[in-house]
């Protein structure tokens, strides 16, 4: 960590502080770099026990109280009761004057001072770099000594304090740098000095979600693979290939295969045979408490909870009027999707003077009723202008009575579960939120954050789902008034929600180009900056 807060300052906060990880392919060549040290094995005498022989000692961990500071040091050589620390560098030798960048030489300079505060004699540091298989030595004068010094002292600080550094301004660290999707450095820096980001986010993890939703099936772990059992039949899927899992109905799971998607922070979302959403289970989740500290003070906040409402309704008005220019169908009256467009900008206008919960409440309602009045223009119509069996007046639910609100329940269901899983992601608490109430069991903030993407990704994807022909009215099941997917059609639009939560979208602030599912995390994050005071005002998603 005092090799990262020399190279980034905000870098070492993420990571020691608030506990943030990417694994990357850098990293993972990292570690296979070590395996070998973190084995273990030889042995370091003691300060008193150095004699001429030599001795060579792997991942040796001590500590300095007068420091502060903890090690543990890839390889320690003795020789002529001289200790030499060596650390392991899986890159190249660089060609700089003083032999090695200074965040390694400040690293091994740290490990040199603990092992003389543990009563050795160091005259010299080492580097190993395996690309070039070269040794580099790093001398202890008095100068780096300070630098570390001052390095150590400086992160201790920076942790007392609690606040987040500054993002790098337009540094050539950031594309490379494995926390630059979390840490959002140019993202950053556009609410606070108005600099055009760089598509830093990294490419979307190829990693997808796994549903299992035949009654009866059994999902067990072998090796580093998940196995489904259907039956006399099974599917294996490797885990490294799976972002979460999602299990529909009387599904059951081992005690192996949960404990080791908890190891990887797989969540798994549990569904009800109909599709309700019921909660998911996570390891032991993100540590980083200071991001839900701010989010409570904002909840606590009556003015601050009231101001965000008050945007997040609006957007999710604005969207909805965007849809709707984006998706009537060209036989259908204009004059309605006319008249139904201004009485949405009307809404979104009288949204901003709102001035409780209860007038936006109602704002909310009006804005939904000329929405879904007009939804049924949306849905295709066949050769002969008639519909196509699907027909839509007006939203209902728990239960939905027709296939286009069984669909559109669905659709929000699986959206839900997608803004829990990565809200919990980003540390914040996904049932702590700021326009839906407060209640048990309810992810409140899930539901807040997903406002503005109901229309965009749940509606968009029942009306692709219903115009491509990928559902039909023989894929439905009444029972009673209750209307609902049958197992073949719930499979058919789960896999279409999946590809809308593929499809890339342009950030329409920042403006580069990243899927759904990216945008989605990348929002999450937005709001966690947003509640620790790093940026103003919360951006909302929306699409023109």
């Amino acid at each position: 960590m005092v090799n990262e807060w020399v190279y980034c300052p905000r870098l070492a906060y993420l990571e020691w502080v608030e506990g943030e990880w990417a694994e990357t392919g850098d990293t993972a060549e990292g570690r296979r770099t070590h395996v070998r040290v973190d084995e273990g094995g030889g042995r370091l005498p003691g300060p008193e026990e150095l004699d001429d022989e030599m001795a060579r000692a792997r991942s040796v961990t001590l500590s300095s109280d007068r420091l502060g500071v903890i090690a543990k040091i890839d390889v320690v050589e003795a020789e002529e009761g001289i200790v030499t620390p060596v650390d392991f560098k899986k890159g190249k030798r660089p060609h700089v004057a003083t032999g090695a960048y200074e965040p390694e030489r400040v690293q091994i300079c740290t490990q040199a001072m603990i092992l003389e505060d543990n009563g050795y004699r160091v005259e010299r540091g080492m580097l190993w770099y395996a690309g070039s298989r070269e040794r580099v030595p790093v001398m202890l004068d008095d100068e780096l000594r300070s630098l570390t010094l001052a390095a150590i002292r400086e992160l201790r600080v920076a942790a007392a304090d609690g606040r987040r550094p500054p993002p790098l301004e337009n540094s050539p660290k950031c594309p490379r740098c494995a926390l630059a999707g979390i840490c959002l450095p140019d993202e950053t820096n556009l609410f606070r000095k108005g600099t055009a980001p760089r598509p830093l986010n990294p490419s979307d993890d190829p990693a997808l979600p796994l549903y299992v939703q035949e009654p009866g099936a059994r999902l067990r772990k072998s090796g580093e693979r998940l196995v489904v059992e259907i039956k006399e039949e099974s599917v294996e899927v490797p885990i490294i290939d799976v972002s979460q899992v999602a299990l529909f109905g009387p599904v059951s799971v081992t005690t192996p295969a949960l404990h080791a998607l908890m190891n990887a922070e797989i969540p798994v979302s549990w569904f009800s045979t109909g599709g309700w959403f019921l909660g998911h289970t996570v390891g032991t989740g993100h540590g980083n408490v200071a991001v839900r500290e701010a989010q409570y003070r904002v909840a606590f906040d009556k003015g601050a909870r009231l101001a965000f409402a008050r945007d997040l309704v609006a957007a999710k008005a604005r969207n909805a009027r965007t849809m709707l220019r984006r998706n009537w169908r060209v036989n259908m009256d204009a004059e309605i999707r006319d008249e139904a467009l201004v009485r949405l900008r009307g809404v979104v206008r009288r949204i901003s003077r709102a001035t409780d919960e209860s007038q936006l409440l109602g704002l909310e309602g009006e804005a939904a009723a000329v929405y879904f009045n007009c939804f049924e223009h949306m849905l295709a119509k066949d050769l002969d202008g008639g519909a196509t069996g699907f027909s839509f007046t007006k939203r209902n639910r728990r239960p939905p009575t027709d296939p286009v609100n069984a669909l559109l329940s669905l659709a929000y269901a699986l959206l839900t579960r997608v803004f829990t899983t990565t809200i919990s992601a980003t540390g914040l608490d996904p049932y702590m939120g700021l326009y839906h109430h407060t209640r048990h069991g309810r992810p409140a903030l899930s539901l807040d954050l997903m406002e503005p993407f109901r229309p965009i990704v749940a509606d968009s994807c029942v009306i692709q789902a219903i115009n491509n022909g990928e559902v039909k009215l023989a894929d439905f099941v009444f029972n009673g008034a209750a209307c609902s997917l049958k197992p073949a059609g719930r499979k058919s639009f789960i896999a279409a929600f999946e590809r809308r939560m593929e499809q890339e979208t342009t950030h329409p602030l920042f403006g580069y180009r990243v899927s759904m599912r990216r945008l989605i995390e990348v929002q999450s994050r937005l709001l966690a900056r947003h509640f620790q005071g790093e940026i103003v005002s919360y951006p909302h998603y929306l699409p023109r």
